[in-house]
């Protein structure tokens, strides 16, 4: 979330003080990445001194405004116009966690899925009920209020990105259940010819030559081998 930039494009507007753009900006947002004053203060006086935006006098209350700079509308109109950066996506704390989880002692990881599925699903639910109030009141009124659709695209925003996470919290569940399978799959049972090799017959006792490919010793251990070899084939099936 680009608080500086959303400052500016709220600023472009008139001068404003900074709990004014505060209040203007959860306004637009529907309070769903609330600020705080300070913060506001601070991306301020971050903005003056790269020179976006400047101090504009006081108001009658004798709060101190600011406006934008001409540097700043140059700056706002490059980040309108350019498209969000996916390359180096923000940490997401959902996927750290069950990263984490994986092979962590003690930790059930479906159980941790299934936690959190119940809370995306309720969030999933209450965002479709405020969507539906915000679709009635923009029908209830005659003027499209700009903080109302601008409140209904963030709404429909966090509703489809929480359709994604149930559905990727599904298909984690899933991916664990088939690989959990593949590592518990028994290795093939040794055959009855196998078997029957592996016992010693008179006259092949221990350091008795055996002729290459003769006899039923040497069947035995091409058996033994290749039960390895397949039981090592499933693990790298995984």
């Amino acid at each position: 979330m680009s608080i500086r930039h959303g400052l500016l494009a709220l600023l472009e507007h008139g001068p404003r003080y900074g709990s004014q753009l505060r209040t203007e900006f959860e306004s637009r947002t529907g309070a769903t990445w609330p600020l705080n004053v300070g913060q506001v203060y601070t991306t301020l006086g971050r903005l003056e001194r790269d020179g976006l935006v400047g101090q504009s006098g006081e108001d009658s209350a004798g709060h101190a405004l600011y406006a934008i700079t001409d540097a700043g509308r140059a700056e706002l109109r490059t980040w309108f116009e350019k498209p969000v950066d996916r390359t180096s996506p923000a940490r997401d704390e959902l996927a750290i966690k069950l990263a984490m989880a994986v092979g962590a002692p003690g930790v059930d990881i479906r159980a941790v899925i299934q936690s959190q599925r119940r809370h995306t699903v309720k969030a999933m639910q209450d965002y479709t009920r405020l969507k539906a109030q915000a679709l009635a009141a923009l029908e209830d009124t005659a003027s499209r209020e700009r903080d109302d659709v601008a409140w209904l695209l963030v709404l429909e925003q966090l509703i489809f990105q929480t359709e994604a996470e149930a559905r990727w919290l599904d298909h984690c569940e899933s991916r664990l259940i088939r690989l959990s399978a593949t590592a518990v799959a028994p290795a093939p049972a040794p055959s009855d010819t196998a078997s029957a090799s592996a016992s010693v017959e008179p006259g092949h006792g221990p350091g008795a030559p055996h002729a290459p490919g003769a006899g039923a010793g040497g069947g035995g251990e091409a058996g033994g081998s290749g039960g390895r070899r397949g039981a090592r084939a499933g693990g790298r099936g995984r």
